[in-house]
């Protein structure tokens, strides 16, 4: 587990990776909280689920044993940079409203990000980039999303992702991505009755969030909408938009510009009443 280190924010000391129940900001899972450790474990875990328990038992899943392995030993070595703070470690859960108007799908956690910081989208450049648009169109309270202490929080939004564990190479498998899909599922069923849009970083996550959509009963078109930036597609009476995933590979090439990002967010604030349409 390795020596105790003092997190950048609360100063708390902690191994890494991070044991539920030792205090991380906005951990809410306990040594007692279920474990999953297998595909069927994460089913059973996530079908009956209330929004708490499903955080905390997402938080602590171990059933893809080359992903526990892979975020443990990042954890443990860590980047020069961050060496001196104590990586989360473990899968990321859902982060913003309960009840969320829009859900926003991503792939999985960046191992020196999300797989650091505990929390989705935070901690890296990809971040920097979703939660300033969050911030412009009025979803996030900050543009800055540094660490789970940070005081962010979101209003009618969600971010959630399709794998919950940083994958080797930002390559899950497929079965990776099956095993964690009851998740997922189990997020989408629990926003049913609030959401109304959704927004998918990349093909990945567009294919992710149709398959969630269509297992808790939603009539997918036929065939399957191919996934493209800018994209919107009315699914059984709920919207589905695309946009490219703010990574860097996409950032530093000019393939995804700061406007087309807001662009994307401020659509979907308009689809789901946040703010009036654009004249």
């Amino acid at each position: 587990m390795g020596n105790q280190l003092a997190h950048p924010a609360t100063g708390k000391r902690y191994r890494s990776p991070v044991s539920p129940g030792t205090g991380w900001p906005g951990d809410i899972a306990t040594d007692a909280t279920s474990v999953a450790t297998d595909a069927p474990e994460v089913a059973a875990l996530a079908a009956q689920a209330d929004i708490a328990e499903l955080t905390a038992r997402s938080s602590v899943c171990r059933a893809c044993p080359r992903l526990v392995a892979w975020r443990e030993e990042v954890a443990r070595t860590k980047r020069r940079s961050f060496a001196d703070q104590p990586y989360w470690g473990r899968p990321i859960p859902g982060f913003g409203d309960v009840a969320p108007r829009l859900l926003i799908v991503g792939l999985a956690p960046a191992a020196h990000g999300g797989n650091r910081t505990g929390r989705i989208f935070t901690g890296d450049r990809s971040g920097d980039w979703l939660f300033a648009a969050l911030y412009q169109v009025g979803f996030a309270s900050q543009p800055e999303s540094a660490h789970a202490a940070d005081g962010l929080h979101l209003t009618g939004a969600r971010v959630v992702a399709a794998v919950r564990c940083a994958p080797p190479g930002n390559a899950p498998t497929s079965a990776e991505r099956t095993a964690c899909s009851a998740w997922l599922d189990r997020e989408v069923g629990l926003a049913l009755s609030s959401l109304q849009a959704v927004v998918a970083l990349g093909s990945v996550a567009w294919a992710a969030a149709l398959g969630a959509l269509n297992r808790n009963g939603f009539v997918v078109p036929s065939p399957r909408p191919r996934f493209s930036h800018g994209k919107e597609v009315m699914v059984d009476g709920l919207w589905l938009l695309g946009c490219y995933h703010p990574s860097q590979q996409n950032t530093f090439t000019g393939r995804l510009t700061e406007t087309m990002l807001e662009e994307v967010f401020g659509r979907a604030a308009e689809l789901v009443a946040l703010r009036p349409a654009t004249p």
